[in-house]
Order: C-alpha cells, then sequence, then structure tokens
C-alpha cells in the first residue's frame, strides 16, 4: 500500500477546514489533493481527533501483524499434516 503524503494531522486539518465552512474545491486545489481523497478521508477520518487516529493506525500495524502470525500458523499446521498425514 503506498505510503500517503499527508500525515494524519495533516489530513484532520484538512476535516477540520472543510467543517468550518471552506468549499471542498478550494481546499482540494490548495492543498493538492483530490475530490476523491478528500471523500476518502472523510469516510476514514470524519469525527476524528489527532490522538484518535494515532490510535486507528497503532491497531491496524497490530491488526496486519496478528494476521500475518496467524497466516504462518496456519502454513505449519498444513505443512505438518501433509508430512504426518491425517488420522483415519
Amino acid at each position: 500500500m503506498r505510503k500517503s503524503r499527508f500525515t494524519e494531522e495533516q489530513i484532520i486539518g484538512f476535516l477540520k477546514q472543510a467543517d468550518a465552512g471552506v468549499p471542498i474545491k478550494e481546499l482540494c486545489r490548495s492543498g493538492g489533493f483530490s475530490d476523491a481523497t478528500f471523500y476518502k478521508w472523510r469516510a476514514k477520518f470524519g469525527g476524528m481527533d489527532v490522538p484518535d487516529a494515532k490510535r486507528l493506525k497503532e491497531l491496524e500495524s497490530e491488526n496486519a501483524k496478528l494476521k500475518k502470525l496467524l497466516a504462518e500458523a496456519h502454513l505449519d499446521i498444513h505443512a505438518l499434516k501433509g508430512v504426518f498425514g491425517v488420522k483415519r
């Protein structure tokens, strides 16, 4: 996944500017991002503050690590069943 060139703080700042009444087209033009990106950010970060966004990022990285560990465990189980065979 491509890393965003904007931090969570900047993204939340853009969202708060839009909530304050700045037109979205003008905000996107001045920030250098597309309308679609803005609406994607709104769906993901809408209603969050900076600490909430940081916590979300930490949880996503922890979730990715746990998924990787689970996949490795399933591969080990599958390999052991293939070597020793399945009980009849």
